[in-house]
């Protein structure tokens, strides 16, 4: 395989067939993200994605997971993304799930048959960076507004998509973390996803003065001691009303969680309130990474 890089995948989709759906980012304008800023957007080519799908299958025809990249391909037209999952089914016969990241925006521009067809044709999870529940975080990031947050994910949930989301501790400093919590629990607590995973801020240089540009106030950046107080917060107040499975092992974070919620919340916390009495073991400042 032939990639434009630099190439970005979730985590959870490190083992699996990446093909390149689009380039860029569609929005690419979210303060505290450097992913695609070498890049100019734009569609690939159906004749290119399907020599990329033709030389994976000859290469790995046993292939059973399939990622699309790059930053939004989830915003790619309907009838460009049926396409492509054809014909991926078609060379993978034991293809069991498409996965892609997606923007809320993404999600409102589809309508919810549309998504289910997408769905019936595999492309069954996708990833969202809501970041926050709060309407001042999401200003202050460039990242839209909770209300954009609940239709899409409300949308995804009628259509009976897989969401995986994403929430990054830090994002509000120290003088907003407790309403950039509390907001973000709420938020899914109201339009529970079926993944959620938790990040810790950090900014490239080459973000960093425009983060703090729009962040309109000085700007103090949150200790471990204060993300795990995030994290308490965070985890205290989740209450969704179908089960949401959370994961901190992101490389970025400190401490590394795992639980399902609300059954787990109990065991989660404890696991939270030992890190703060010194009794966990948080992963060294030098093992952190973005």
């Amino acid at each position: 395989m032939e990639y434009d890089f630099p190439l970005w995948r979730p985590p959870s989709e490190g083992d699996n067939l990446i093909i390149q759906a689009s380039l860029g980012c569609g929005f690419n304008g979210c303060t505290f993200c450097s992913m695609y800023k070498q890049k100019d957007y734009r569609e690939r080519p159906l004749a290119d994605i399907f020599t990329d799908i033709d030389r994976a299958a000859r290469a790995w025809p046993q292939a059973s997971r399939v990622f699309l990249a790059d930053g939004d391909a989830y915003g790619l037209p309907t009838e460009t993304l049926l396409a492509i999952c054809h014909k991926l089914r078609a060379s993978f016969p034991g293809l069991t799930r498409i996965s892609a990241y997606a923007t809320p925006f993404n999600l409102l521009k589809k309508s919810v048959d549309e998504i289910r067809s997408l769905k019936e044709a595999k492309l069954s999870l996708v990833y969202v960076g809501i970041e926050s529940g709060s309407d001042l975080i999401l200003k202050k990031i460039a990242k839209g507004s909770v209300k954009q947050m609940e239709q899409g994910l409300a949308r995804a949930a009628e259509a009976g998509l897989k969401v995986s989301a994403t929430v990054i501790t830090g994002l509000g400093g120290k003088a907003h973390w407790q309403e950039h919590m509390d907001a973000t629990a709420d938020l899914i607590n109201r339009v529970p996803v079926t993944y959620l995973s938790s990040l810790t801020l950090g900014l490239d240089s080459e973000v960093a003065p425009r983060f703090f540009e729009r962040f309109g106030e000085p700007f103090e950046w949150q200790d471990d001691a204060g993300i795990m107080a995030e994290l308490h917060r965070l985890v205290e107040r989740l209450d969704p009303p179908s089960p949401v499975i959370f994961r901190s092992n992101h490389a970025s974070n400190a401490l590394a969680l795992a639980g399902t919620l609300p059954k787990d919340k109990a065991k989660v916390l404890a696991q939270i309130a030992q890190a703060q009495t010194g009794q966990g073991h948080l992963r060294p400042a030098w093992m952190r990474g973005l």
